[in-house]
């Protein structure tokens, strides 16, 4: 029996050519990791060199460090940064969501990105533009036939082609270096579900691998660190269904996976003494998703929030890691 509702006849769409669009940020966003880090607090400098530390004993040590990012954090100018720290060997797994994917991609394919919605939306354009959505769907498409997952789909098509602001692509340079970069998306959340190419089974799968491909990096992660900048809501909900899942695998063979130092950077102030543990549920900080989830999946004393622009959280922790490999303290 076939539904009873009408669908939404995307064919009778206007896209219009992504050259017509007016976009907020170019290349000269990027920021240079050799300059000069923001000025922070004292005590939030401490912070970061704690991290930092955990991060360069991980290193050392052959443990893995996963970092998890919003889109604003590619907006923001911060793909350098990550791409240096992934050939450094800091990184081991990135993951965002797909607004990460799509500002990555455009960034890539023109050397620009990031429309302004309130007009658009005005417009009835927002998002129906023509390349992002077609050669995004079509290199998905492309990878999923090949069991790929959405991340490495696009950047194996970033990594094949020429394009203007290709150095700046976390999703091309991660897959250059063999490090998965795995893309956690919500059905109808991104542009290019809009463009009449869009496959939601395809979509599905490729993001489903991708979550799998996760799950397989957090069954490494046993004394490891997971790092979340920017993602609010993403990070959290799948980091803790991976980790239940592989758990119970390591479980059934003798196995552990604890010990995991999770630092969470966010723009919001943070209210609550997360070493204590869970606060009440008449404080507001209860709803405040990206710690409580985090705590309950960790030692909470292993918890570490770092209220602050995310420009300046990686752009400092990547100068104390770099201050560290000079033997500095």
């Amino acid at each position: 029996m076939t539904s009873k509702y009408q669908k939404f006849d995307r064919s009778r769409l206007k896209l219009k050519p992504i050259k017509q669009r007016e976009s907020k940020s170019g290349m000269e966003i990027m920021i240079d990791p050799d300059s000069k880090a923001p000025e922070i607090d004292k005590s939030d400098l401490r912070g970061i060199d704690e991290i930092a530390s955990i991060m360069c004993n991980n290193r050392q040590a052959k443990r893995t460090t996963i970092l998890a990012y919003g889109a604003h954090v590619f907006k923001n100018g911060c793909s350098p940064i990550l791409i240096e720290l992934m050939k450094r060997g800091y990184i081991q797994h990135l993951l965002t969501n797909g607004a990460g994917t799509i500002h990555d991609f455009e960034m890539t394919y023109m050397g620009r990105t990031e429309e302004d919605v309130r007009k658009y939306l005005a417009q009835g354009q927002f998002g129906l533009w023509d390349e992002t959505g077609l050669l995004m769907n079509v290199a998905i498409q492309k990878g999923v036939e090949m069991d790929k997952g959405l991340g490495e789909s696009l950047g194996q098509f970033i990594a094949g082609n020429k394009f203007p602001g290709k150095q700046y692509s976390l999703l091309g340079n991660a897959f250059e270096l063999g490090i998965p970069l795995t893309s956690h998306i919500g059905v109808g959340y991104d542009i290019i579900h809009e463009h009449p190419k869009a496959d939601g089974a395809v979509l599905g799968k490729a993001s489903y691998n991708d979550f799998l491909i996760f799950a397989n990096s957090v069954s490494k992660l046993n004394n490891g660190a997971f790092l979340s900048v920017g993602s609010a809501i993403m990070a959290p909900m799948v980091f803790e269904k991976a980790l239940s899942m592989a758990r119970n695998v390591a479980k059934q063979e003798g196995k552990t996976i604890d010990n995991i130092v999770i630092a969470v950077n966010d723009i919001q102030p943070d209210t609550w003494n997360w070493a204590l543990g869970e606060p009440p549920k008449d404080n507001p900080a209860y709803y405040s998703r990206f710690c409580k989830t985090f705590a309950r999946t960790t030692n909470p004393k292993n918890l570490r929030y770092v209220s602050m622009d995310n420009r300046a959280f990686l752009h400092n922790l990547y100068k104390r890691i770099e201050a560290r490999e000079r033997g500095e303290k």
